[in-house]
Protein backbone atom coordinates (compact mmCIF):
# COMPACT_ATOMS: atom_id res chain seq x y z
CA UNK A 1 0.00 0.00 0.00
CA UNK A 2 1.52 3.39 -1.62
CA UNK A 3 0.89 6.14 1.23
CA UNK A 4 0.95 10.04 0.54
CA UNK A 5 0.86 13.01 3.16
CA UNK A 6 -1.92 15.45 1.65
CA UNK A 7 -4.89 17.78 2.14
CA UNK A 8 -7.87 17.14 2.70
CA UNK A 9 -10.74 19.60 1.45
CA UNK A 10 -13.15 21.14 3.97
CA UNK A 11 -15.16 24.25 4.43
CA UNK A 12 -17.44 25.66 2.17
CA UNK A 13 -17.17 27.94 -0.96
CA UNK A 14 -14.62 30.53 -0.78
CA UNK A 15 -13.60 29.56 2.70
CA UNK A 16 -11.88 27.07 2.50
CA UNK A 17 -10.01 25.12 4.98
CA UNK A 18 -8.07 21.77 5.00
CA UNK A 19 -7.03 18.87 6.85
CA UNK A 20 -3.33 17.12 6.34
CA UNK A 21 -3.93 13.28 6.28
CA UNK A 22 -1.76 10.25 5.51
CA UNK A 23 -4.02 8.38 2.70
CA UNK A 24 -3.39 5.54 0.82
CA UNK A 25 -2.64 7.03 -2.98
CA UNK A 26 -5.59 5.49 -4.51
CA UNK A 27 -8.14 6.95 -1.99
CA UNK A 28 -9.67 9.92 -3.71
CA UNK A 29 -9.15 13.56 -2.50
CA UNK A 30 -12.01 13.76 -0.13
CA UNK A 31 -12.21 9.80 0.33
CA UNK A 32 -11.18 7.84 3.33
CA UNK A 33 -7.70 8.47 5.11
CA UNK A 34 -5.46 6.68 7.75
CA UNK A 35 -4.99 9.38 9.86
CA UNK A 36 -5.37 13.10 10.26
CA UNK A 37 -2.34 14.71 11.15
CA UNK A 38 -2.64 18.55 11.37
CA UNK A 39 -5.02 21.11 9.46
CA UNK A 40 -3.92 24.37 7.13
CA UNK A 41 -6.26 27.12 6.70
CA UNK A 42 -5.45 29.98 4.31
CA UNK A 43 -7.95 32.09 4.51
CA UNK A 44 -6.65 33.07 8.38
CA UNK A 45 -5.06 36.33 8.07
CA UNK A 46 -2.56 35.70 11.23
CA UNK A 47 0.53 33.79 9.98
CA UNK A 48 1.37 32.10 13.58
CA UNK A 49 -2.58 30.19 13.34
CA UNK A 50 -2.74 29.40 9.91
CA UNK A 51 -1.85 25.78 10.41
CA UNK A 52 -0.66 23.04 12.95
CA UNK A 53 1.08 19.71 12.37
CA UNK A 54 1.78 16.96 14.51
CA UNK A 55 5.22 16.63 13.86
CA UNK A 56 5.94 13.70 16.27
CA UNK A 57 3.26 11.91 13.54
CA UNK A 58 4.41 13.56 10.74
CA UNK A 59 8.14 11.90 11.14
CA UNK A 60 6.82 8.59 11.91
CA UNK A 61 4.85 8.54 8.69
CA UNK A 62 8.18 9.58 6.42
CA UNK A 63 9.99 7.06 8.06
CA UNK A 64 7.33 4.65 7.36
CA UNK A 65 7.89 6.09 3.47
CA UNK A 66 4.79 8.17 3.00
CA UNK A 67 5.18 10.60 0.34
CA UNK A 68 4.35 14.33 0.99
CA UNK A 69 2.58 16.28 -1.55
CA UNK A 70 4.07 19.60 -2.49
CA UNK A 71 1.65 21.58 -0.70
CA UNK A 72 2.46 19.34 2.26
CA UNK A 73 6.26 19.98 1.85
CA UNK A 74 5.61 23.34 1.58
CA UNK A 75 3.98 23.79 5.07
CA UNK A 76 6.47 21.45 6.24
CA UNK A 77 9.46 23.90 5.39
CA UNK A 78 7.21 26.60 7.46
CA UNK A 79 6.08 24.32 10.14
CA UNK A 80 9.00 22.36 11.06
CA UNK A 81 11.84 23.13 9.17
CA UNK A 82 13.72 20.54 10.85
CA UNK A 83 12.18 17.52 9.84
CA UNK A 84 12.15 18.37 6.58
CA UNK A 85 15.69 19.05 5.97
CA UNK A 86 15.88 15.30 7.84
CA UNK A 87 13.76 13.79 5.00
CA UNK A 88 14.68 15.59 1.97
CA UNK A 89 18.43 14.53 2.93
CA UNK A 90 17.16 11.11 3.06
CA UNK A 91 15.61 11.16 -0.61
CA UNK A 92 18.61 13.09 -1.83
CA UNK A 93 21.14 9.98 -0.54
CA UNK A 94 18.75 7.45 -1.79
CA UNK A 95 19.49 9.50 -5.38
CA UNK A 96 22.87 9.05 -4.64
CA UNK A 97 22.73 5.67 -4.23
CA UNK A 98 20.67 4.97 -7.40
CA UNK A 99 22.76 6.78 -9.62
CA UNK A 100 26.02 5.16 -8.45
CA UNK A 101 24.73 1.86 -8.82
CA UNK A 102 23.95 2.25 -12.30
CA UNK A 103 27.00 3.60 -13.17
CA UNK A 104 28.40 0.71 -11.65
CA UNK A 105 26.09 -1.73 -13.81
CA UNK A 106 26.71 0.25 -16.97
CA UNK A 107 30.21 -0.81 -16.55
Amino acid sequence: MSLKIRLWQQGCKNRRCYRVVVADTRSPRDGKYVEAIGWYNPVCRKEDQRWSLNTERLQHWLSVGAQPSETVSTLTKKAAPEIFKEFSEKKQAVKVKKSAKRRAAAK
